[in-house]
């Protein structure tokens, strides 16, 4: 790895440059070729959430039967708006489970808008309002369906763990390099920037009917499950059609374009403010995209005395 990782974006307040985001990414061609490598896309990282597309196929592969809104939300870092919250307590009710068999710590919702909302309610922190609940759920349904252990289903040697280990080193071509504990419990496995962006490209090009192609499609059709109302990949998923998108806490990002085109990219200092500017000049610069939720997340406002006075924006 470079000693000093290249500037992906700066923070700009009231004209005057104040910090700087370092970071690696990588973005592939429609034949799956490097056309773009900045710092170190080789080097394992965490994808954090944006294993969760992987995850949601491995559920798939054992057999579990799920599609549209319910497919999407077992691949999503959900807000915590009412209707994920609702979709969540009915998939759990759906496969005979309670909000006890959730192993994701107790929080409170995402979005924070829904978060104040939700605490305004009377509510307290719970492990139905985390963002991954959905998935989950999922793993606990497909662990039921399959007749494996409920209570060990986070274990990195459950049935259904090694199912998404082998599931992500396919799609990514990568050996996972590590395995940790993800912010919800779940194991956590390692792979490069290059692995996961041909992961992204392998949910877009994937057969009809086939798990993966399933994930991406449920993922199209219903982004405001994979995210929120006011989430980066749900907008992205909207107006950009046949796009795949997830972030991940840290900073991480994988998106694909229905040509194959594909890319990845992790901020070194995990700041989520720079997700918006770096994807939105890699598609638009490095794979031409082109629509109005690029131009939106272009910058991100700095605010001085509760006005915008700078920006965050792309800087390679």
């Amino acid at each position: 790895m470079p000693d000093i990782l290249p500037v992906l974006a700066e923070v700009v307040r009231s004209g005057f440059t104040e910090g700087r985001h370092r970071g690696s990414l990588v973005v592939l061609a429609a034949d799956g070729s490097v056309t773009c490598a900045l710092g170190d896309p080789e080097a394992p990282v965490f994808p954090r959430s944006a294993n969760k597309p992987f995850q949601a196929s491995a559920v798939l592969r054992s057999g579990l039967e799920l599609s549209g809104e319910r497919l999407a939300l077992a691949a999503a870092s959900h807000s915590g708006e009412p209707f994920h919250l609702d979709l969540v307590r009915t998939m759990l009710a759906e496969h005979g489970l309670a909000e006890s068999h959730l192993r994701c710590p107790a929080s409170l919702p995402l979005d924070g808008e829904e978060s104040e909302a939700f605490l305004a309610a009377g509510h307290t922190r719970t492990p139905l309002a985390m963002d991954c609940s959905g998935k989950h759920t999922a793993m606990l349904a497909a662990c039921q369906a399959a007749g494996w252990p409920l209570e060990s289903y986070l274990d990195p040697g459950h049935p259904l763990q090694k199912l998404v280990r082998a599931t992500l080193e396919e799609a990514t071509g990568d050996p996972v390099a590590h395995v940790g504990v993800d912010g919800c419990g779940a194991p956590l496995m390692a792979v490069s920037l290059t692995g996961l962006a041909r992961g992204f490209r392998a949910l877009a090009l994937a057969p009809e009917g086939s798990p993966e192609g399933r994930v991406a499609e449920a993922m199209r059709a219903h982004p405001e499950y994979v995210g929120g109302t006011r989430r980066h990949d749900t907008w992205l998923m909207r107006e950009l059609p046949g796009c795949v998108s997830k972030m991940g806490a840290e900073a991480v990002q994988g998106v694909a374009l229905p040509d194959g085109q594909a890319l990845a990219f992790k901020v070194e200092d995990g700041a989520s403010r720079a997700l918006g500017p770096v994807v939105a000049r890699a598609l638009s610069l490095h794979m031409g995209a082109s629509a109005p939720v690029l131009e939106r997340l272009s910058t991100a406002p700095v605010l001085g005395g509760g006005v915008r006075v700078g920006e965050v924006r792309a800087a390679f």
